[in-house]
C-alpha cells in the first residue's frame, strides 16, 4: 500500500496572472476612490471610473511591455513594471485628454501607486520567506 502525501496547494501560473491583475485592478479603483473622496468630488462610482482609467490603462500597457504575467508578483518584473506604467501612461493619458496634472498630484500619485502595486508583492515576498524558514 503506498501512502498518499499531500503537497500545498499550488498556484497556477494564469491563475496567479488573473490574480495579481484583479489586484492590480482593484487597487487602482482605490487610489481614485480616495481621491476623490479627499476633493469630496461628486459621481462617487462614475468619477472613480473616469480618474482610474488613464491609470488602469498605464498599468495594462506596464503588464504587456514587461510581460507581467511571467512571473505576476516579482517585486522588479511585475511591481515595478506596473506602477511606472500605470503612473506615467497615466499622466500622460490625463494630460492628453485635459484632466488635471500638477506637480502635487503627481508626487501623491507617484507614492500611492508605489505602496499599493509595489507594496503588495513586497508583503507577498516576505511572507513567503517566512514560510520557508527553516523550523516553521
Amino acid at each position: 500500500m503506498s501512502s498518499l502525501k499531500t503537497k500545498p496547494a499550488q498556484t497556477s501560473p494564469a491563475r496567479a496572472a488573473v490574480v495579481a491583475a484583479a489586484v492590480d485592478m482593484v487597487l487602482i479603483l482605490v487610489f481614485a476612490a480616495i481621491g476623490r473622496d479627499a476633493h469630496h468630488r461628486e459621481e462617487p462610482i462614475l468619477g472613480v471610473l473616469l480618474t482610474a482609467w488613464p491609470f488602469l490603462a498605464g498599468a495594462a500597457a506596464g503588464w504587456m511591455i514587461a510581460r507581467v504575467w511571467r512571473s505576476p508578483f516579482s517585486i522588479t518584473r511585475a511591481g515595478v513594471p506596473v506602477w511606472l506604467g500605470s503612473l506615467v501612461g497615466g499622466m500622460l493619458l490625463r494630460a492628453l485628454t485635459g484632466q488635471t496634472v500638477v506637480l502635487p498630484f503627481i508626487i501623491v500619485a507617484t507614492i500611492a501607486l508605489a505602496v499599493f502595486l509595489v507594496g503588495y508583492r513586497l508583503l507577498l515576498a516576505g511572507a513567503s520567506r517566512l514560510r520557508r524558514r527553516p523550523g516553521r
